[in-house]
């Protein structure tokens, strides 16, 4: 299983010279939130800060700020000597670096402004029409070099958010199966992929994890609190007897299986008279998974619709968890 924190690795371990490039605040409507970062080498890039003309400027200054030239400019500085570069675009006249999107800068309506160093730059942009970019907030931007410091700043800090991402267990490697792994493989979960069949997990997406087991059910009881389950699998009465587990655990932040309304029903009357649930653990199954609004059975089609379902149930279960605790810092 390949993971976020490992392809960071590889990218950085893949360049010579990284720069990180980072929102480092944000005012009104923008695309990304602060904190929100990419970084940039001379040839790729990893992540994103929103995209837009407001990302190709700050990929321009990026490579600018990493460039060989730059490093050797700066090296034959003075120890302590700055660049001393401070450029401004303000509403009257455009002072903008040479080349590339950086050249495009706004130099109307709201003042936009790059200051720069050897050491790092930063951009202040409006997101208005005169970049293409109508989002109406403003945002700053800080970009450094990558020393070994940050590498290591950067990845300990992946590893411990891909330590605390919600789990989404998928029962079934069928068809819709394979469709919502590869959908679930790009959003910012834990995608667990469980099966009774091994050649049913075969080319799954390497961010999804696999697991093989004759006791599928028994996957849900160690699942973390939080923790996402649906299920599809080959088998409608092993779906029922893992649906009933999961609807056991209070603490899931979403429980759905595939189906009719004629498989519901049946096993509404098999868990509330033989697998002793109740009214209100059923009433927390949703089925059929991804709703009823899209009349189309097509895999790929369930799967989107079920990838957003879930990401909504779990963003909502997050939130609820963390509101009493910040109902106590408020108080």
């Amino acid at each position: 299983m390949n993971s976020n924190a490992q392809s960071l690795k590889e990218f950085l371990g893949q360049a010579d010279r990284v720069a990180l490039v980072e929102v480092a605040a944000t005012k009104g409507s923008t695309p990304r939130e602060a904190g929100a970062f990419m970084l940039v080498s001379a040839s790729a890039i990893f992540g994103t800060i929103g995209g837009g003309q407001l990302e190709y400027m700050a990929i321009d200054k990026a490579r600018q700020l990493i460039s060989p030239l730059e490093g050797e400019m700066a090296a034959k500085r003075p120890e302590g000597v700055l660049s001393g570069r401070t450029i401004r675009a303000p509403s009257t006249a455009a002072a903008t670096p040479p080349g590339g999107f950086a050249a495009t800068l706004p130099s109307r309506g709201r003042e936009a402004r790059i200051e720069a160093d050897e050491v790092c730059a930063t951009l202040d942009v409006p997101l208005g029409p005169e970049i293409g970019q109508c989002c109406g907030g403003r945002v700053e931007v800080l970009i450094r070099p990558v020393d070994a410091a940050l590498e290591r700043e950067l990845i300990a800090k992946a590893e411990a958010e891909e330590a605390h991402l919600p789990h989404v267990y998928v029962f079934g490697g069928g068809h819709v199966g394979q469709a919502l792994a590869a959908s679930l493989a790009l959003l910012p979960i834990h995608a667990v992929v469980v099966e009774t069949r091994a050649d049913a997990l075969e080319g799954m997406p390497e961010t999804v994890e696999t697991r093989l087991t004759p006791m599928p059910e028994a996957v849900v009881r160690e699942a973390p609190d939080g923790s996402a389950f649906a299920i599809l699998t080959h088998d409608h009465a092993l779906d029922f007897l893992i649906v009933a587990e999961a609807l056991k655990r209070d603490d899931a932040a979403y429980v759905g299986m595939i189906g009719s309304k004629t498989k519901k029903a049946t096993f509404k009357n098999w868990f509330l008279k033989s697998a002793e649930g109740s009214e209100a653990e059923f009433n927390r199954l949703v089925s059929p998974i991804g709703g009823n609004a899209v009349k189309d059975k097509r895999p790929q089609v369930i799967a989107a619709l079920a990838a957003a379902e879930i990401m909504t149930a779990l963003v909502s279960h997050a939130a609820k968890a963390s509101a009493p605790s910040q109902k106590a810092m408020a108080g």
